[in-house]
């Protein structure tokens, strides 16, 4: 999504075609709170954005999605805990930053969702999931 957000950047084409399949697409998509905010903490914030999105363009991008009929966003839910104790058991040493990555992987863990499409690497430590980076697709 921040790819595709950012003009400035070399996957921008990709990652924009790679949204745009999406919203035409008739599958289930899924995002997370946390995901939704950190797009908007990253693509406003000047010092890590090269042209930082005011506000506003950052929520639009975010409303986009959530607006398309297909996809939806992702809570916690009675079992969340649980199933975060059991992920931990499948990591070695987890801590930090990776908690917010961990966070996703136990809601898609508790709605029984196994495929992530990301370019972020540290997914691949979780087991369980299909990790699928959209940029390396032709």
């Amino acid at each position: 999504l921040l790819y595709a957000a950012n003009r400035d950047c070399r996957e921008h084409t990709r990652a924009r075609k790679f949204i745009e399949n999406a919203l035409r697409s008739t599958g289930l998509a899924y995002l997370t709170e946390g995901i939704c905010y950190e797009f908007l903490r990253v693509s406003t914030h000047p010092n890590i954005f090269p042209s930082p999105l005011e506000g506003p363009q950052a929520l639009a991008w975010v409303r986009t999605l959530l607006d398309a009929s297909h996809f939806h966003l992702l809570s916690s839910g009675p079992t969340h805990w649980q199933a975060l104790a059991s992920l931990l058991d499948t990591l070695h040493a987890p801590s930090g930053n990776l908690f917010f990555d961990i966070r996703t992987a136990t809601l898609m863990q508790e709605h029984g969702i196994r495929t992530i499409y990301t370019a972020d690497t540290d997914f691949l430590q979780f087991q369980d999931l299909e990790v699928i980076n959209p940029l390396s697709r032709a």
